[in-house]
């Protein structure tokens, strides 16, 4: 502890900041980890010798694994027991949760679909109704088909004439998909199953007798769960038939990790199917004529990302980023694909185009706005029709349907406002409200404003920063600083009980659009990738060190948090900066950088990371991987890592493997701990397990952080 104060000492925190540090640490007595099992393995990577002690925690099967994992669960529960409102949480979270929310209805055969939780169910209900005034009826409740509703449903499709629905089952968490098909009309299932299908749909053929879908070969025995993703193959899928008799449609075998999906267009006449390359951000799309059954290379050279919009019969529109790194919209004519022939239909703005949809026989384009969502609309030649005019400054989703239609719907929610969803009229321009949240609290006793601080080098970033009324910048506020910073992804405002019961309990919530994301488009994205990595972590350092010169925290009261790529955020964060938080929070995070690409579906995120194998970009991989960077004799930060027994996207033995590092290296008297939720994926596999989560993430952050908690949890009022 001598060692931390110093370290603070150094960095010029008032008194009062040392104090509180002393003051939270002293709640806790160094703690007796269970040890981990380890190896004398040592790998050379382009002539460098790579030592990886923990590398037998990568078995995940092996009993001495599971004995590790159990005393690291019962370690965790005994620290987060002694929380006494850490109970309180759960019961605030679950009181404020009890409210309808709804999802985004989509029409089919005149009848209208969507989902609807009635507050506290652990999965959503997928309802049917013969109009938007007519009662609705449950035509799947995903709660029935597992104990303790762990299986989560999705990926619905139904036929053009409404009668049947094609859905997908996950069990427990795991990526695998399960498909089955269910007749509306009886609400019984089909003896159809398909299986070992993973990050695809299923688009039904016109004539409503079969789907397509995407798959990969049957695992080996024993790999299910951490086995490479090769190989994605397109079958056709007769109803009525076994799925050993699906015809394949389409895969490259010359390309193992190119992957491929077939989405049927709206008038039935092609099947597009969109090639990945690997793990470049790159694709290529073909298209198979019903017709004839042969399948085109429309767009293979490789050098841009086209994603299918819609078509008017051989006229195809494409968004892409092709000439255009904020993207554009261009119709490409399959009778005359030459390129000197395409033309653009939307040009490139300013703002980064996030997403296009053909309805009402025009195109609803989405942008962002320093984030905030702007919807703008134009006719099917490209001229501009207006904007929708939305509820606020906020984020928005949704926009779907079919190109006849003369409704659409939407959701629109921001930091105080819970999400609302919306039907537009396109005939009249007017939005109205479908289904509105009722929920117990006060959203004018919160602000939120999105503000701007400049990066080490100087780059402009934004920020949301949302609290409590009246807060005084003395630098005595508890504050979650949370991020992402990959793959595109794009921060907006967005409400959350979560996110509410922090504030109530006088906490500060951040969150900081860093390079990585999609923020500003391609630029923004490529400035965070690969060999650019380093400004995403220099761009949410620079957010904490903002954040405490403006008064709102300090190093005590810090915590950052993040899942996946925001685990890895975390992770480099705070193996970089151990003096600057006051606690961490790394989830289901990708965690060794030089073995990611080795394990299911991480190949894939070469685009982003860069590839070990590559020896430039080896190098800048190891210089911030969090595993490979703990250093012993350090003081870190209080951390509570947290993961998923059944994550088979990013593997837990990342997870297990940084927390056993973490423990064995650290000098100060800071807890390490791990939770590993049985039963749960890349992320929690149902409300309940969430919940649980949630309350024990801030039970962690109370006694860490040494909070005086505010509100109802702290029984205030």
């Amino acid at each position: 502890m001598a060692c931390r104060i110093r370290t603070l000492m150094k960095r010029a925190l008032p008194l009062l900041a040392i104090a509180l540090v002393c003051s939270s640490l002293a709640q806790t007595t160094r703690l007796q980890y269970p040890p981990a099992p380890t190896s004398d393995h040592v790998d050379v990577l382009h002539g460098v010798r790579v030592p990886d002690p923990y590398r037998p925690l990568e078995d995940m099967e092996s009993p001495t694994t599971k004995a590790w994992i159990e005393a690291q669960n019962r370690l965790t529960r005994s620290f987060l027991d002694q929380v006494p409102e850490r109970d309180r949480i759960l019961a605030r979270l679950t009181s404020l949760l009890k409210y309808e929310r709804y999802g985004v209805p989509w029409k089919e055969g005149g009848r209208y679909f969507y989902t609807r939780n009635d507050g506290l169910q652990n999965q959503s209900v997928l309802l049917v109704s013969d109009s938007l005034k007519a009662s609705p009826r449950v035509l799947l409740d995903p709660n029935s088909m597992s104990e303790g509703g762990v299986d989560r449903m999705g990926g619905y499709s139904v036929t053009r004439d409404g009668k049947y629905l094609a859905y997908n089952r996950s069990r427990a968490g795991s990526d695998w998909i399960e498909w089955r098909v269910r007749d509306v009309d009886t609400g019984k299932d089909l003896p159809d199953v398909i299986e070992w299908s993973k990050f695809s749909g299923a688009s039904w053929r016109r004539d409503g007798k079969g789907f397509y879908y995407s798959r990969y070969d049957e695992p080996k025995p024993g790999e299910e769960m951490s086995g490479t993703n090769y190989y994605q193959k397109v079958y056709f899928h007769l109803l009525g038939t076994p799925q050993s008799a699906d015809k394949l449609i389409y895969h490259i075998p010359e390309h193992k990790d190119w992957g491929v999906g077939g989405d049927v267009t709206d008038d039935g006449r092609y099947l597009i199917l969109g090639v990945s390359l690997g793990g470049r951000l790159e694709n290529h799309v073909y298209y198979r004529d019903m017709n004839d059954g042969k399948v085109v290379k429309l767009l293979a050279d490789g050098d841009a990302r086209y994603w299918f919009v819609g078509n008017d019969g051989p006229v195809f529109w494409f968004q892409t980023d092709l000439g255009a790194p904020n993207m554009r919209v261009i119709a490409v004519d399959i009778r005359r694909p030459e390129r000197k022939n395409w033309k653009t239909i939307i040009a490139e703005r300013n703002e980064p185009l996030r997403s296009v949809s053909v309805v009402g026989n025009r195109f609803f384009a989405t942008y962002l706005r320093d984030t905030i969502t702007v919807v703008r609309m134009y006719s099917l030649r490209g001229r501009f029709l207006g904007e929708v005019v939305l509820p606020g400054q906020g984020a928005v989703g949704g926009f779907g349907g079919r190109r006849e239609y003369t409704e659409t719907f939407y959701t629109y929610t921001d930091n105080k406002t819970p999400t609302v969803v919306y039907r537009y009229d396109i005939r009249t321009g007017k939005s109205t409200v479908f289904r509105k949240p009722k929920l117990d609290f006060d959203p004018d006793a919160y602000e939120s404003k999105l503000v701007f601080y400049r990066s080490k080098d100087g780059t402009r970033i934004p920020m949301y920063i949302t609290h409590k009324k009246g807060i005084k910048l003395d630098g005595s506020n508890p504050t979650l600083l949370s991020g992402y910073g990959g793959f595109n992804a794009a921060i907006s405002p967005g409400f959350s009980v979560g996110k509410l019961v922090w504030m109530e309990m006088g906490g500060v919530f951040a969150n900081p659009g860093i390079r990585g994301g999609g923020e500003y488009g391609k630029k923004w994205h490529d400035a965070g990738r690969k060999l650019n990595k380093q400004n995403c972590f220099d761009d949410f350092i620079a957010a904490a060190e903002w954040l405490i010169a403006q008064g709102y925290t300090s190093t005590p009261k810090l915590a950052i948090a993040g899942g996946s790529n925001g685990g890895l955020l975390v992770g480099a964060c705070m193996t970089q900066r151990p003096d600057l938080f006051g606690a961490c929070l790394p989830g289901v995070g990708v965690l060794d950088m030089l073995r990611f690409h080795k394990f299911t579906i991480g190949w894939a995120w070469v685009s982003d990371y860069g590839s070990p194998d590559d020896p430039k970009e080896f190098r800048a991989l190891y210089a911030y991987s969090p595993y490979h960077n703990v250093r012993k004799g350090v003081a870190y930060p209080p951390t509570l890592v947290t993961t998923g027994e059944r994550d088979d996207r990013v593997v837990p033995l990342h997870s297990f493997k940084f927390a056993a590092a973490l423990q064995a290296a650290q000098a100060g008297e800071a807890p390490i701990l791990l939770r590993v939720e049985t039963q749960s994926g890349h992320g929690s596999s149902n409300l309940t397990k969430y919940l649980e989560s949630q309350a024990d993430e801030y039970a962690f952050l109370i006694r860490v952080l040494g909070m005086k908690v505010q509100g109802p949890v702290g029984g205030l009022r």
